[in-house]
């Protein structure tokens, strides 16, 4: 279960997420932007191979549920750093790209 590497992703974007709204790094911004796919296809996986576990071992559903828990709120925080992200391009460049996935993009 990849829940460290999820963890190790949500960190490095919350800290980029405020590095970019403290410095004003427009290009960090969008760094950060671009993990939260990565985070979002490791909480799919997660939760697949979770479903896996409790359906060829009941007893384990209580602890895969709580791993399925901890994955669930790692990508909310994620979603979280994503939208500091947003607001930061948003204050530099003045340009809202919350529903526009090609502006992402570095240039």
């Amino acid at each position: 279960i990849d829940i460290p590497r999820m963890a190790d992703i949500t960190k490095s974007m919350v800290k980029g997420a405020i590095d970019a709204f403290v410095k004003g790094d427009v290009e960090l911004a969008r760094v950060v932007i671009l993990k939260d796919d990565e985070v979002d296809n490791l909480k799919d996986q997660i939760f697949r191979e979770l479903l896996t576990y409790m359906i060829s071992d009941p007893a384990s559903i209580q602890r895969a549920l709580a791993l399925i828990l901890v994955a669930r709120n790692l990508e909310r925080i994620s979603d979280h750093a994503t939208n500091i992200a947003e607001d930061v391009i948003y204050m530099i460049v003045g340009k809202d790209i919350r529903h526009h996935i090609e502006e992402r993009k570095p240039s």
